[in-house]
């Protein structure tokens, strides 16, 4: 792109003007690899993955609901299945975890059996009713009861009664206690059948509560954001205080019900099964209050050593709490985000259980069966999908960050915030198509070129555990830890690079090695940002946590004597922990783009005439007191005259 002469002007770091599309090749790029995820959609559906999916197909190769062709060497196959619209399965509770399916004959029937058949008799009476086979096509209704085959190619007795699943066409059991087996596959680590069922009550008993805290996880966090944006200076020493008080106090009240309830149990007069439920949070709530305690402990020790580092983490607060008062559709962005993601793992989801009934059926010769295969060259296709499923995942992400950050830089360079765009947030998601989708699409692959080897890794490791050596585990746990500190390090990079292809609308290269240039100039800011910022930030989350488990504590133990607190107040916590990430990670988002914003003003203006800064009050009070006690220059370096973020040259 080469040098700029001397005569040109020097940069006027604004938004909004001299855009260009960035990084075309690989839009292009992006746009054929989409065009190649659709293609195996298509071919899923052409080769009637789709319909056998949807429509379901009995062992023999017949998709259910339709006129079939014969498969050579298959003598059932072939076979009119127009009035048979509903996949039946002989032993539906032979559940094959490893493998994902159901080891049982499957046939095609008009009809699922909506009341239990006891004897063969029953079969027989139902098939001659129904004009459908309940077992093997080979046998005749009329010889279910005398046929010397009937215990192998009948279903297995009583048959319980089913329903069709919508849109799936399977008769599924309407008695889902077959699948306790599953279950417990499931969940290894229960080793107690009556410690299962007690658990999975305590949630059924307090799904009412779940649910209302589970909204009040969702209330706080929303309340959490109107803090942040009406009283932020003093936010970090208030979130402080309160999480001290929080931690403590929730580490006291844990001991305390620990120890009531302990003392309760040795007083029990109540039934078995309240003993048992008893006995089981007293050992709950020990561990809880151990692991509060631990929390708790390490808690105090880093906020006391981090005390002193929050000047500018205040004012950069300060400042994203006025972002979300001009810009308040920013709280909106997980929402919308989640939802592109749903939308998107449920076609892949889709797309994936097509694939999984495509290919050339072949017959099994130990069982008889026909099954699906896909030959070798198809396999691939399953791979390509699985990378599209790292790789447009990370591009909706980086769609959310070059969102956010547009609107922010668009705002922080703007200095009559009057004359913004109506809806800042639309206009940067309209620059953002029109220009850097292909940035964002240099940006995700890189990602996912670091994520794919890391995750092939962490499923070797998984595969041989408890088979390879000492040395062997040793390493793959260093590489797979090694390409996660690298995939954070490039993921920061990639938000801070989508930051200063917003100002100057530059190719991710160019962006990248800017903005990696400012960062390394503002060293000691970043590591200062990163650390109180990051934590005051986690501070919030671990607010909205406790208050959330305060709370259900409190619910729950009003139903201490039927309820099993372990799994409802994990999924309580997990869900309040899930919600307020999403929330204050947004926040998170808009202090690192201001960070960016506030590195560059300070770099290339110092506040004369001509040179003003495009900052905010608050940062400029930080700028000013900075000064006074003589760090700012020495931060900043000398002059103003230095090198500027451009796209190859330097202006005079």
């Amino acid at each position: 792109m080469g040098c700029c002469n001397s005569s040109e002007s020097k940069r006027d770091w604004k938004p909004l003007e001299e855009r260009s599309c960035t990084d075309i090749p690989w839009l292009i790029l992006f746009t054929l690899f989409c065009v190649g995820m659709a293609c195996i959609c298509g071919f899923a559906i052409a080769t009637g993955g789709a319909s056998r999916l949807v429509s379901g197909y009995d062992s023999y190769g017949n998709t259910c609901g339709r006129n079939n062709s014969k498969i050579e060497g298959v003598p059932l196959s072939g076979r009119d299945m127009t009035e048979n619209k509903y996949v039946f399965f002989l032993d539906p509770c032979n559940l094959d975890v490893i493998n994902r399916k159901i080891n049982s004959i499957s046939l095609c029937v008009s009809k699922c059996p909506a009341a239990e058949l006891n004897t063969h008799k029953d079969l027989k009476q139902f098939a001659l009713n129904n004009g459908s086979h309940l077992c093997s096509y080979d046998i005749s209704p009329t010889r279910y009861v005398s046929h010397s085959e009937r215990f192998i190619k009948c279903p297995k007795l009583p048959v319980q009664p089913s329903k069709a699943v919508p849109v799936f066409h399977r008769c599924i059991p309407m008695d889902i206690s077959c699948y306790t087996r599953f279950a417990h596959a499931v969940i290894t680590y229960v080793g107690d059948d009556s410690v299962l069922h007690r658990v999975v009550a305590g949630v059924m008993t307090s799904k009412e509560i779940i649910m209302g805290l589970c909204v009040l996880a969702l209330v706080l966090s929303l309340i959490m954001m109107v803090v942040i944006r009406y009283i932020s200076l003093v936010l970090v020493w208030i979130l402080t205080v309160l999480v001290i008080i929080g931690s403590v106090g929730g580490t006291g009240i844990l001991w305390w019900l620990y120890a009531d309830h302990r003392q309760a149990l040795k007083h029990n007069t109540t039934s078995i099964l309240g003993g048992e439920v008893a006995s089981d949070n007293v050992k709950a709530l020990l561990v809880y209050s151990i692991g509060a305690t631990i929390f708790t402990v390490v808690l105090l020790l880093v906020m006391f050593f981090m005390r002193k580092r929050v000047a500018l983490t205040i004012s950069l607060f300060h400042v994203a709490g006025k972002v979300f008062i001009h810009l308040p559709l920013l709280v909106l962005q997980p929402f919308w985000t989640f939802l592109c993601l749903m939308l998107f793992w449920v076609y892949w989801i889709a797309v994936l259980l097509f694939l999984g009934t495509t290919g050339t059926p072949v017959k099994n010769n130990a069982t008889g069966l026909v099954e699906y295969q896909m030959q070798s060259p198809l396999q691939y296709m399953v791979w390509y999908h699985a990378v599209g499923l790292i790789w447009i995942s990370e591009f909706i992400l980086a769609f959310q960050q070059m969102t956010i950050a547009g609107s922010v830089v668009t705002y922080y360079f703007t200095r009559n915030k009057s004359q913004m765009p109506f809806t800042p947030i639309l206009s940067s998601m309209a620059r953002t198509i029109r220009y850097h989708l292909g940035t964002l699409a240099k940006g995700s692959f890189i990602i996912t070129l670091v994520k794919i080897p890391r995750l092939i890794l962490t499923y070797i490791h998984s595969q041989l555990k408890g088979k390879e050596n000492a040395c062997a585990r040793c390493m793959l746990k260093a590489c797979v830890c090694c390409l996660w500190c690298l995939e954070k390090c490039l993921a920061y990079l990639n938000q801070n690079a989508y930051t200063a292809t917003a100002i100057n609308s530059t190719s991710f290269c160019t962006s990248a090695r800017d903005a990696f240039v400012i960062l390394v100039e503002n060293a000691l800011r970043v590591a200062a940002i990163n650390t109180v910022g990051d934590f005051v930030l986690f501070l919030g989350k671990v607010l909205i946590v406790a208050c959330t488990g305060f709370a259900g504590i409190l619910a729950l133990n009003y139903q201490r004597e039927y309820t099993v607190w372990v799994l409802p107040l994990f999924i309580v916590c997990l869900f309040a922990f899930l919600v307020a990430h999403c929330f204050l990670s947004v926040f998170e988002n808009v202090v690192d783009v201001l960070f960016l914003c506030f590195a560059v003003d300070t770099k290339y203006n110092d506040g004369s005439p001509g040179n003003e800064y495009y900052m905010d009050k608050a940062l400029m009070e930080f700028v000013e007191n900075s000064k006074k006690m003589g760090r700012f220059k020495a931060e900043e370096g000398d002059g103003r005259e230095m090198k500027s973020m451009t796209r190859g040259g330097i202006f005079a």
